[in-house]
C-alpha cells in the first residue's frame, strides 16, 4: 500500500476511528453532519472530543453546520478550539447558493485552517484561489465522485485545481466523495495531493488492492457456485 497520495478516512463512527487511527496508511480524517446523522451522532462536541482522543495529533476537518455567515464564523471558532490538528470545514456556498468566499477570506485572514468543502465547479476554484492566503494552510475539496456521478470525468477539474493554486504551497487540493479503490489512482494520476476514503472501501482496498486477476476470476466462480448450492437450486 505505497501511495503517494495521501488517504485520509471519512466517517463519523468512533469505533472506525480507532481502528483506523494506528494505521500508517491512514494519514487524517474527515466527516461531515450527513455522516454524523447517519452514524446516530447527538452530541457534535462530545463526539468531535472522542474522536481527537482517538486519533492523536493526526489532522481532522470538522464542518460547521449553520447557514448563514455570522453563525458559520461562530461555530468555526468553537471548531478550531478544539485542537491545532483540526480544519474548519466551511462550504464553498450555503443552502440558498450563497457564496461563502468573503467568510472564507475573513476566516484564513485570522489563521484559521480551513478546508473548502462542496466544490464542484472550475469557477469556484479560481474565486476561491483570490482569497485563500499562502502562509495558512488549507485544504481544497473537489467533490470528484459527485462530478463523475453527472457523467463528467472528474479529472480535468482535479488537474485544473492543481494549476490554479500551483503558487500556493500551504492549499492541498482533496478527490472527495470517492466511489472505488479505482479512484485512489484516479487522484493520485491526476495531481490531487488528498483522498478522503470511507471505511467499507478502505475496507475493500486492504483485502483486494492489487489482487492477482486469476485469483479473483476463482475466488468469484467460488462464490456463485457456493451461493447457488446453499439456495439448493435445482434443474
Amino acid at each position: 500500500m505505497r501511495q503517494r497520495i495521501k488517504i485520509f478516512s471519512d466517517g463519523a463512527d468512533p469505533e472506525s476511528f480507532r481502528k483506523l487511527a494506528g494505521k500508517s496508511y491512514i494519514q487524517g480524517f474527515t466527516t461531515n453532519p450527513t455522516l454524523m446523522r447517519k452514524a446516530g451522532v447527538e452530541n457534535y462536541t462530545k463526539f468531535a472530543k472522542e474522536v481527537l482522543t482517538i486519533i492523536g495529533e493526526k489532522p481532522i476537518s470538522c464542518e460547521v453546520f449553520a447557514d448563514d455567515e455570522k453563525n458559520m464564523a461562530r461555530q468555526a471558532t468553537i471548531i478550531k478550539g478544539w485542537g491545532s490538528n483540526v480544519y474548519v470545514k466551511i462550504p464553498i456556498v450555503n443552502s440558498q447558493g450563497k457564496s461563502m468566499l468573503k467568510l472564507i477570506q475573513d476566516l484564513h485572514e485570522e489563521g484559521v485552517k480551513l478546508n473548502i468543502t462542496a466544490i464542484l465547479a472550475v469557477e469556484q476554484l479560481e474565486g476561491l484561489a483570490k482569497v485563500l492566503r499562502a502562509k495558512v494552510p488549507s485544504v481544497v475539496s473537489v467533490f470528484a465522485g459527485r462530478i463523475a456521478d453527472t457523467g463528467r470525468d472528474p479529472s480535468p477539474t482535479i488537474q485544473k485545481a492543481r494549476e490554479i493554486f500551483s503558487t500556493n504551497a500551504a492549499a492541498e487540493i482533496l478527490w472527495a466523495s470517492t466511489r472505488e479503490v479505482l479512484n485512489i489512482h484516479q487522484a493520485e494520476a491526476c495531481g490531487a495531493q488528498i483522498i478522503t476514503v470511507t471505511p467499507d472501501i478502505l475496507n475493500k482496498y486492504e483485502k483486494m488492492h492489487q489482487l492477482d486477476l486469476v485469483q479473483l476470476s476463482r475466488q468469484t466462480a467460488e462464490m456463485f457456485y457456493r451461493d447457488a448450492k446453499e439456495s439448493s437450486f435445482k434443474l
